[in-house]
């Protein structure tokens, strides 16, 4: 690639210890390397959204002035709120169960920030994701991170040709136990620091307290039902709840109950035994493939049906436009409309969806 030194190289830093790595091991590659930091969205102004608490903040600025980089902070609270809390919202409201960090990573991350990165001149926006993208002639192809307990490639099935090829991941081939062994011998005083889990934009509360002072009207008392109709009890209000829940229903059974649909139609919980969470297929709307090309079928494939889920084997076709059918090889427990679903073949990912509905 030529004299990297000339290369420059925007890293999305955060204050913990991935992007610190992602920032230090650029730096020390020659890359021309600036540093960039989002503030977003909080709903109490005395409040600090996650990503970009004051001590955050603090930290990456820090990290920076020791690399000798420029640093930046860049205000996107309205792009966030707008473009992602807002569609947390809207979705729990109509009763889907969203995953905003997939729309964070497109539309501000790998959206608005990787437009700042080229504006100022930089041929790359880094992040300290651990996935691995591949040439393959002319394109991009994105595989999991090696560090099978930290891959990320799941939240990143959205990315197209033209962002993957504007985007490093330094940390792909890495474990995080390497990371932080990096980062206590380059002196960073975040090595240790702890991963943050919970969604940035949410304080110590749960998603029900959240949503009801942004979508109340959502919160109608309504029954809660079997699969054959039955009234069981009574649920506060839809969005509460998500599928395969089971603590908190309010209801008493011989047998364990769950959540296995939200009949937005009649304002109904439905719960069920364990053997009424398996699902046999799903349909999935607004789908995207990394190579810009949907397969006509596909089989042989792995899929997961949300972040944390193990991935299930399953076969493609296409349903529509922009719909895909998955069908399961096996039953899959708790699938989630509103959630993604991601297709992978082997360590590739092939692209995702939105959960429309299964059975």
């Amino acid at each position: 690639m030529g004299d990297l030194k000339k290369i420059k190289v925007v890293i999305a830093m955060s204050g913990g210890v991935d992007s610190s790595v992602a920032a230090f091991l650029l730096k020390e590659m020659g890359y021309d390397v600036i540093g960039m930091m989002l503030r977003l969205w909080s709903e109490k102004n005395n409040d600090a959204n996650r990503c970009c608490t004051p001590d955050s903040i603090d930290n990456a600025r820090r990290i920076a002035d020791d690399l000798d980089i420029p640093f930046y902070v860049l205000d996107y609270q309205s792009e966030f709120k707008r473009l992602v809390v807002d569609y947390f919202i809207k979705t729990y409201s109509r009763n889907l169960t969203p995953n905003p960090c997939l729309v964070c990573n497109k539309m501000i991350r790998f959206g608005g920030l990787l437009d700042e990165a080229i504006n100022l001149g930089a041929h790359y926006l880094a992040t300290g994701h651990y996935a691995i993208i591949r040439n393959d002639s002319d394109k991009k192809r994105l595989f999991k991170g090696l560090d099978p307990l930290k891959d990320q490639s799941y939240v990143l099935y959205k990315l197209d040709q033209y962002q993957l090829s504007h985007v490093l991941f330094p940390l792909g081939k890495m474990t995080k136990k390497e990371v932080r062994s990096i980062a206590e011998k380059a002196g960073l005083p975040v090595f240790n620091r702890p991963d943050s889990q919970d969604l940035c934009f949410i304080g110590d509360e749960n998603y029900s307290q959240f949503l009801q002072r942004y979508a109340p009207r959502s919160f109608i008392p309504g029954e809660i039902t079997d699969s054959s109709g039955n009234c069981l009890g009574r649920h506060k209000g839809l969005p509460a709840y998500t599928i395969g829940q089971r603590k908190g229903l309010g209801v008493s059974s011989s047998h364990p109950l769950y959540v296995i649909g939200l009949d937005e139609d009649n304002n109904r919980l439905v719960v069920g035994g364990k053997q009424e969470r398996e699902c046999f297929e799903l349909l999935a709307d607004q789908c995207h493939f990394l190579s810009g090309k949907a397969p006509v079928e596909k089989t042989g494939i792995t899929v997961k049906t949300r972040y944390t889920a193990k991935e299930s084997r399953a076969s493609l076709s296409p349903a529509g436009d922009d719909q895909m059918l998955v069908r399961f090889d096996e039953p899959v427990m708790d699938v989630t409309p509103g959630q993604s679903v991601v297709f992978y073949q082997e360590d590739e990912v092939l692209g995702g969806g939105i959960i429309q509905r299964h059975n």
